[in-house]
């Protein structure tokens, strides 16, 4: 069999707003199975306060939209460029998630994520797979969580995946392939209350640590309904923002009480989607895996027999983009990418459209 290698680009915009993470992941594939895989360099683009203004369109003009499709697509292209110069790195195309805007998959049957594939392409000089969750979602999907097809096939010695970004997604393995689905908020609320403290975020939770949970509070967060609802399911920052946000506001709590009120909520919740036997293992990733106190809370909600593993800052910071690298190679490879078990749609699928030059990596 044929031994190949896949140097990609994957880009990853989540909606915590804490930057563009950009990862030269390389690929070695031998027949159809992938035999290795790594994480070659990284970095985070902070987002400055201006270009923030450009991923909250919410509420903008039709006009005003896709103007900023295409400038957070040139943004995009731009930082690549950076990367890969900075880095004396070459790459065989770019696989970019995008930013999402909207995700009402279930109510009405969309997903919009910007960060225009052609704009990046045009900008870069390298191919782009973008648009990777609407073919789902056009297919009665929930188009989320799509990092559990990694989950599967790429970390295949945990029983659990757990991603800590701004909104939790959890995955597990079951002896038709496997299940996942977003759980709760995590860093969209945590670092809102942490801006108003003129902080980008709870460093360690050492503020959450500082509080006290709200009894009141965490009761009603924990009867949401949502948290009832059975699998496929997946959240969207308009929930956040129309059911869950409410709830906090109208709290009277102190900031810091806000704050270990939410870790204890999402420690809940998190240790009721796992079934615990002995040895069970999650890797925890994203943002919130440096939330130690966070995870603490977790740990104790699960108890001895689950060992939670937290990787190297490298691969907490950009599991995501790593992935969606990976997503952006069964693309070109013509494999499913998104699972119907996962998400609910009709069929597995290949979601991802193509801009530039595939010819050569397509051969």
């Amino acid at each position: 069999m044929d031994t190949k290698k896949y140097s990609i680009i994957g880009v990853m915009s989540g909606t915590s707003l804490d930057g563009l993470d950009v990862a030269l992941c390389e690929f070695v594939i031998k027949g159809e199975q992938v035999i290795s895989y790594s994480i070659t360099q990284a970095e985070t683009f902070v987002y400055s306060d201006q270009e923030k203004q450009i991923l909250t369109l919410m509420d903008v003009s039709a006009l005003q939209f896709a103007a900023s499709d295409f400038q957070f697509g040139r943004f995009i292209g731009e930082k690549v460029a950076i990367f890969l110069k900075k880095y004396q790195l070459q790459a065989d195309f770019v696989a970019s998630h995008g930013h999402t805007i909207f995700h009402q998959p279930g109510t009405n049957g969309f997903t919009t994520q910007i960060g225009n594939g052609a704009a990046i392409s045009a900008t870069c000089g390298l191919p782009v797979v973008s648009d990777f969750r609407t073919m789902d979602v056009a297919l009665g999907g929930q188009g989320a969580p799509l990092v559990s097809i990694g989950d599967l096939l790429l970390f295949k010695e945990y029983e659990y995946c757990l991603n800590l970004g701004g909104i939790a997604n959890i995955s597990t393995k079951t002896s038709n392939g496997i299940i996942a689905f977003d759980i709760c908020p995590i860093n969209i609320p945590m670092n809102y209350y942490s801006f108003i403290l003129n902080l980008p975020y709870d460093k360690n939770g050492d503020i959450a640590r500082s509080g006290t949970c709200n009894s009141k509070l965490l009761a009603k967060l924990n009867s949401l309904d949502f948290y009832t609802t059975p699998a496929p399911k997946s959240l969207g920052k308009e929930w956040v923002d129309e059911v869950f946000f409410p709830i906090l506001k109208s709290s009277g709590c102190e900031i810091r009480d806000v704050l270990a009120t939410l870790c204890q909520h999402m420690a809940i919740q998190i240790a009721s989607q796992v079934n615990v036997q002995t040895d069970t293992r999650i890797l925890v990733t994203g943002g919130g895996a440096f939330n130690t106190f966070l995870i603490e809370l977790i740990q104790k909600e699960l108890g001895e027999k689950c060992r939670i593993v937290v990787p190297d800052a490298q691969m907490v910071g950009f599991k995501e983009a790593l992935i969606f690298a990976f997503l952006g190679l069964q693309r070109i490879l013509n494999k499913p990418n998104g699972l119907k078990s996962v998400t609910g749609a009709e069929v597995d699928n290949i979601g991802g459209a193509l801009y530039g030059d595939f010819s050569i990596l397509l051969k």
